[in-house]
């Protein structure tokens, strides 16, 4: 049984991560700020050892790290909007945040960190898919703190001996994903508002593509980057290698839910990346990684999830 530290546990990826490892039978602790984690995400999760701090400050990342074996950093601001508007804020907690954890890391002699990348380190790159040797390109100060938090923990690799591994993220939704912020992934806001039968708003023309992925295909990549004997020191993309446009998804959605609404269309976001999709080949390699669940069946479980939570909230 080993320890496991999840920063960021109390939101929603993170969440998942502590419940999956509690199932497999490892010890817990979760350090959050509670900024936009909730406690609610862990209250089904009681064996979770729960810090509440911010781990900008030094002080928090070194208590938290006293004891534990492996590292899965998803504390973050994961918005590209709200880093526009305050990249100093963002700046915090995507970068001071991970530099303060990985030092304590490597102090704690921890045996190796896994950090919760972003696809949106490759901006608006022409060639698709999306494969880990292109120059990055970030178009916002979230995707710029994203890779500098990447590149940090490859120094850390090689200049002091920390195994890190970088999963980059592709558009993850699932169940626990608040839809409330303005901030929300667009799953979670178009299930909820066809829910309660309102419209939708598209930012742009909705021809825009991503490689939407399930949770559960997350989780299961980032607990194989734990264990992975030759992935210490690498970037590796974690998601399903397909892409859908927001118009479509839509409609998917609207189909699922059985609402009769039409979406609207509003301006285009600074710094939103027009099309993404992974290529995954090196996660299959290095990880023997495969998608567990499909796009069409999170989306089924997402919605059923959405119906019976209280989350529908706009």
């Amino acid at each position: 049984m080993a320890q496991y530290l999840v920063t960021g546990g109390a939101g929603f990826i993170g969440s998942h991560l502590a419940e999956e490892l509690l199932r497999r039978g490892e010890r817990v602790r979760v350090v959050d700020s509670l900024i936009t984690g909730k406690r609610e995400n862990l209250a089904h999760l009681p064996q979770v050892e729960f810090i509440e701090g911010d781990l900008a400050e030094p002080g928090v990342a070194t208590r938290a790290m006293s004891g534990v074996d492996y590292v899965l950093h998803q504390a973050a601001i994961p918005s590209v909007p709200r880093s526009v508007e305050d990249p100093i804020t963002s700046n915090r907690a995507n970068v001071d945040a991970t530099l303060n954890v990985l030092v304590a890391a490597r102090d704690a002699k921890v045996k190796r960190l896994v950090y919760a990348g972003s696809s949106s380190a490759y901006g608006n790159a022409a060639t698709l898919p999306k494969v880990e040797t292109m120059v990055p390109a970030p178009l916002s100060p979230y995707a710029l703190q994203k890779l500098v938090a990447e590149q940090y923990c490859e120094m850390f690799t090689r200049l002091y001996g920390l195994e890190t591994v970088t999963t980059r993220y592709f558009n993850v939704f699932g169940p626990r994903q608040d839809p409330s912020s303005p901030y929300s992934g667009v799953i979670s806001v178009f299930i909820s508002a066809l829910c309660q039968g309102r419209a939708p708003t598209i930012h742009g023309d909705g021809g825009q593509t991503r490689d939407f992925t399930y949770v559960a295909n997350v989780v299961d990549g980032v607990l194989r980057a734990c264990q992975a004997p030759s992935a210490s020191g690498e970037t590796i993309n974690v998601a399903t290698g397909g892409r859908i446009s927001l118009n479509q998804l839509f409609e998917v959605i609207r189909d699922l839910v059985g609402a009769d609404v039409a979406v609207k269309h509003g301006d285009v976001r600074a710094g939103d990346v027009r099309d993404s999709q992974a290529d995954i080949s090196k996660a299959r390699r290095i990880l023997n990684y495969e998608p567990i669940v499909s796009f069409e069946e999170g989306l089924k479980r997402t919605v059923a999830w959405y119906r019976a939570s209280t989350l529908t909230v706009a």
